[in-house]
């Protein structure tokens, strides 16, 4: 489905009264990491991303005017591939809004704010969003086992 002139992307230093949804949003999609029990820490990592300028950098998707989805561009390299960087991660759309080109905004907007920071690729590693990827652009330069899971490594040159 083409972008909807309804979407927007913007930096989530703008939108501070969005944390506590998308803490939620990351409680429900990552429960063994961010969940009671799981090691991380979804608002000490959202308050991380509140930087705009600077990595980590947190975008948030709209749709007319509400946060629907939200995507990060970090510093912290994927396990097998530490020599390369920023990474693009964090990266949910609110279930009953996904598949209406939120994703896809987020995944153009986050490479052009990564280029005004001065860098020249950005890469990404996922074991579900392979085919967003691949119509956003992005080329796949691996596929590893991570944790069990057939997982893509992409890249897009700025």
């Amino acid at each position: 489905m083409p972008q909807s002139t309804r979407i927007s992307v913007t930096p989530l230093a703008q939108v501070p009264e969005s944390h506590a949804l998308i803490q939620g949003w990351f409680e429900r999609e990552w429960p063994d990491y961010y969940g009671p029990n799981g090691p991380g820490d979804a608002c000490a990592d959202l308050a991380r991303y509140a930087n705009w300028g600077s990595l980590p950098m947190g975008m948030v998707a709209l749709l007319d005017g509400i946060p629907r989805g939200f995507a990060a561009l970090k510093t912290e390299p994927f396990a097998e591939f530490t020599h390369w960087g920023p990474w693009l991660g964090a990266a949910c759309v609110e279930p009953g809004f996904r598949r209406q080109g939120l994703g896809a905004a987020l995944v153009r907007a986050l490479p052009g704010a990564a280029h005004q920071l001065g860098y020249t690729s950005v890469y990404c590693a996922t074991a579900t969003a392979g085919s967003l990827m691949r119509r956003s652009g992005w080329q796949r330069i691996a596929c590893v086992d991570h944790e069990g899971h057939a997982t893509e490594i992409f890249q897009i040159t700025l």
